[in-house]
């Protein structure tokens, strides 16, 4: 929680009010940026920090499951609504800092969207980390291969490469990076609507929700499927994780 807070300053401070600043190109990237930071930083910190936690449970779930006391999928379950608790006020003091300081229209359901990308993120971020540590001897091992996933999710983003510049052959990845659906949903719900016209250096100008839409790839039509998507992650990702704590055992006698 108290990193949630100084990153939460951090990031709000460095991009002060630029969600109003939408007339340049460059205001665009660096507002599509400063999504990209919040999401991502914090997000990988909690995978990182969930796994000890993971790891030391773990041990006490074997012997419980050997005594018969509950299945996988109960442990699971209660993992996660004990998670989402955690990230739900988490999410909310991330986005009330975020929110403010970098300046998005005050709308309640702009908020609400915004809020509800930010703690699903969280909450999938949480339960990768849960997943890597159940299929790996220890949470060593799964920090160590969970990190080499982060460097796909990280480069299919859509903020280094936008979409529509990533190759054919290897755009199916995008649709398939979880923080590629967090920001395109943020991003969406927070200017896919926006009627203001955007300076193009070199070409004509556009309107933000035509320039997001032509040169980024974020269609607000699109935000609809962003939502179910979260869900998805969450569901596959929390029977990833029960399959697992049911099918490998990594006690040493």
């Amino acid at each position: 929680m108290l990193m949630t807070v100084l990153v939460g300053l951090l990031f709000g401070t460095m991009f002060w009010k630029k969600g109003q600043k939408t007339s340049l190109e460059k205001d665009l990237q660096t507002l599509l940026g400063a999504i990209y930071a919040a999401v991502y930083f914090l997000g990988a910190s909690n995978a990182q920090a969930v796994q000890p936690v993971v790891d030391i449970e773990r041990t006490v779930f074997y012997r419980e499951k050997a005594a018969g006391m509950y299945s996988p999928l109960s442990y699971a379950i209660a993992q996660l609504c004990i998670e989402i608790i955690y990230n739900l006020v988490q999410g909310i003091v991330y986005t009330l800092l975020l929110f403010s300081m970098i300046g998005f229209k005050w709308e309640a359901s702009k908020f609400i969207y915004f809020l509800f990308f930010i703690t699903m993120s969280f909450i999938i971020f949480t339960l990768y980390g849960m997943m890597a540590v159940s299929f790996t001897p220890n949470h060593h091992i799964a920090s160590i291969a969970s990190s080499f996933f982060y460097v796909f999710w990280n480069v299919f983003t859509g903020y280094i490469i936008p979409k529509p510049s990533i190759p054919v052959w290897w755009r199916w990845y995008y649709w398939a990076d979880p923080v590629s659906w967090t920001i395109n949903g943020v991003i969406t719900s927070q200017l896919g609507d926006n009627e203001n016209m955007v300076e193009i250096p070199g070409a004509s100008s556009l309107k933000v929700k035509e320039y997001l839409r032509d040169n980024l790839g974020y269609r607000q039509d699109f935000l609809k499927y962003a939502i179910l998507v979260h869900f998805a992650f969450v569901i596959v990702f929390l029977f990833v994780f029960a399959y697992s704590i049911k099918t490998f055992n990594f006690q040493k006698r």
